[in-house]
């Protein structure tokens, strides 16, 4: 099946298709329906990615990747940061901007705000 998506109609029309046959159920479903319903999830997925921008997030591969992203989520700024782990504001600058290594009380602080995983930032520390 050559399913091509090129616009924002045909992606619908074919989210259409893809529920309609999900909504059947696995069981339900024909072989050759399975095989359709696969084609058309490939097809949305590379419209979304290329098209519609809706690629995952990639996972952070630094601390103050990790860090800036948390703050994100939580509409914290570096100063809100500073404050609530009652550190300077150029401190936690310094190690957002890699000037700075951080150190065992940021770690032990974002940790306990953050709630972030251990493993990860003691290999990257």
């Amino acid at each position: 099946m050559t399913h091509k998506i090129r616009s924002k109609k045909e992606y619908h029309e074919t989210m259409v298709l893809i529920y309609t046959l999900m909504n059947k159920g696995e069981k339900a479903l024909s072989k050759s329906e399975a095989k359709q319903l696969s084609a058309l999830v490939i097809k949305a997925e590379k419209y979304e990615d290329e098209e519609l921008d809706l690629q995952p997030q990639k996972p952070p591969k630094s601390i103050p990747e990790l860090i800036t992203y948390k703050m994100f989520e939580r509409k914290m700024n570096q100063s809100s940061l500073a404050n609530t782990l009652g550190m300077s504001q150029s401190k936690v600058s310094d190690i957002l901007h890699g000037k700075r290594k951080a150190d065992i009380a940021f770690l032990k602080g974002v940790h306990k705000l953050f709630q972030l995983d251990a493993e990860f930032l003691l290999k990257y520390a």
